[in-house]
């Protein structure tokens, strides 16, 4: 025996129904909080400041990890 039920509404519907919380007005303010930063940052024009928010690691930790990743590939051609 199969029963297949369907159910048709909108997300906020659903969300009401089974007592979730809105959060679109936390979304709202948290990304206009996070376009007011990239702004304020982009307006100084600070890109090495930009770039160590972004890569607190720097280069050499993009570096490190493309290492790492090579060193995976490699690893796992010669085991088969």
């Amino acid at each position: 025996m199969k029963i297949q039920i369907e159910v048709d509404c909108t997300p906020e519907e659903a969300r009401q129904f089974l007592g979730l919380p809105d959060v679109a007005p936390m979304q709202e303010a948290l990304m206009q909080q996070l376009q007011d930063r990239l702004s304020d940052a982009l307006a100084g024009r600070d890109t090495e400041a930009l770039l160590k928010a972004w890569m607190p690691a720097g280069v050499q930790g993009l570096e490190q990890m493309q290492k790492a990743f090579w060193s995976q590939f490699a690893g796992g051609k010669g085991s088969k």
